[in-house]
């Protein structure tokens, strides 16, 4: 390969047949390992559509400084990517983030500015007021340092990496066997892009959320405060979930997310992040209803490795 962006994608697909058996689970989970991509997060596949979308129109020039709010993943991603063609790259994070990923980036060349969280925000937990912090100071950064704005929110490479990317290579790898999906949305790139996919072949795509922040599912959004870092931020308009067909949206506690995450390591020894528990909860609570006897596809959507400062992994 000529550099290291070349190596985005075409990752294993892993039934969790141990985790399905000590469950008395009726049917099938198979995990997508985007943590194992060059960043340790399925963010690296946006990343570079973002980036080579945007150096193909125009709209990035080429030296030009990138600028993004991220939880770390997307930053990660970008700060590789950024670095291979030449681009300096700024991520703006909030104070809640772990700090694996402020350092993971800077240690790849970017430049990180965290920002301090609203008032009562809580280590670990990022908040939509903390976000919207986030995309002030991004904001303010891009104007200053005539950059270009990666937007993981808006822009269409996003979802696009993910419907050209993320769900063929699952159908592909699967026969066809995939009866259902579902993906914790943070800014929904995964999740809609791989919907358009799987609607062709009558695949249900499911949203993934935390209990008592439930926008997308119009549910309680009481509890703005969850451990799942990277979603979950009182966000009911995505702009890549506006007309993708969804089957349903499903809730996910912190404990359970958790605790999924455990299993999933000591189980399969697929060492995953808060966001891969959820998603294993979502398709543990399929299999146990509506999908009951089918084949559920999830994401591993980074690695264990981000979380060790925080409660994800006992001491």
């Amino acid at each position: 390969m000529p550099d290291i962006s070349h190596a985005i994608g075409g990752t294993p697909l892993v039934e969790l047949s141990r985790v399905g058996q000590s469950l008395g689970l009726e049917g099938r989970i198979l995990a997508k390992l985007d943590y194992l991509l060059p960043g340790f997060s399925k963010k690296d596949r946006a990343a570079k559509a973002i980036v080579e979308a945007a150096r193909a129109d125009g709209s990035l020039q080429p030296g030009q400084c990138v600028v993004e709010l991220t939880s770390g993943n997307m930053g990660t991603g970008l700060a590789i990517v950024c670095g291979v063609l030449g681009h300096p790259f700024v991520a703006v994070m909030s104070a809640g983030n772990s700090v694996e990923r402020a350092r993971m980036m800077r240690a790849l060349g970017a430049e990180v500015v965290i920002v301090p969280q609203a008032d009562g925000g809580v280590p670990g937990q990022v908040s939509g007021a903390d976000l919207a912090l986030v995309e002030a100071e991004a904001q303010k950064i891009t104007l200053e340092r005539e950059a270009f704005r990666a937007d993981q929110f808006g822009h269409p490479g996003n979802p696009a990496a993910h419907e050209a990317g993320t769900a063929p290579e699952i159908w592909e790898q699967s026969e066809g066997a995939v009866t259902a999906f579902c993906d914790f949305a943070g800014s929904g790139g995964t999740l809609g892009g791989a919907a358009r996919f799987f609607a062709r072949y009558e695949v249900k795509c499911y949203a993934v959320e935390p209990f008592g922040a439930e926008a997308i599912g119009g549910g309680p959004t009481h509890c703005p405060d969850h451990p799942i870092q990277g979603g979950g931020y009182l966000m009911s308009d995505l702009v890549h979930l506006r007309d993708v067909p969804l089957a349903g949206c499903l809730t996910v506690s912190g404990e359970d997310a958790r605790a999924h995450a455990r299993l999933l390591a000591q189980k399969e020894g697929i060492f995953g992040g808060y966001s891969a528990g959820a998603n294993l909860a979502a398709a543990v609570t399929l299999l146990r209803g509506p999908e009951r006897g089918g084949c559920v596809a999830i994401v591993i959507c980074d690695s264990g490795l981000k979380y060790l400062s925080t409660d994800l992994w006992p001491g």
